[in-house]
């Protein structure tokens, strides 16, 4: 008889448990499925749209915006800054880099790359700008002030 009883309750927590986890409203799942994550990047006169990674480093990142940094040119593939805080980091070997991926290096160096090569250094990948052509034109051949914002 007890053990019909513990069997009983234990079906019942089971079914509200899963209910409880699968069966919620609309109105709670929509933030969720709609989480805009883009971000707009502002280089002068030129505007891109960056799409980030559903990651805690690129969650991070939109916490910081709006920002504006000056970001200094490094091997005439990228630019980099350093960020006012740390993010969370999960790096892995860079391998092949895409003109417009936004990386993190170490836990606080913001890098565009505005060209594609391969590359043996660890990132944190945080996404990449959507349409990169006129990335390079728009950074030039130096440092540049760079304003980071949500879109």
């Amino acid at each position: 008889m007890k053990l019909k009883f513990l069997l009983t309750v234990i079906a019942i927590l089971f079914a509200f448990s899963f209910c409880n986890a699968s069966c919620k409203s609309n109105n709670e799942r929509t933030p969720r499925q709609n989480n805009n994550s883009k971000m707009k990047i502002t280089i002068g006169t030129a505007v891109f749209t960056a799409t980030l990674y559903k990651k805690p480093s690129a969650a991070a990142l939109k916490l910081m915006l709006p920002i504006t940094v000056d970001m200094t040119e490094l091997n005439g593939n990228e630019i980099y800054c350093d960020l006012p805080g740390r993010l969370p980091i999960n790096a892995s070997v860079g391998g092949d880099i895409k003109v417009g991926d936004l990386m993190l290096y170490g836990n606080n160096v913001l890098v565009l790359f505005y060209k594609s090569f391969n590359t043996s250094y660890s990132y944190t990948k945080l996404g990449s700008i959507d349409n990169p052509a006129g990335l390079a034109s728009a950074l030039g051949a130096g440092n540049v002030v760079v304003k980071f914002e949500n879109n």
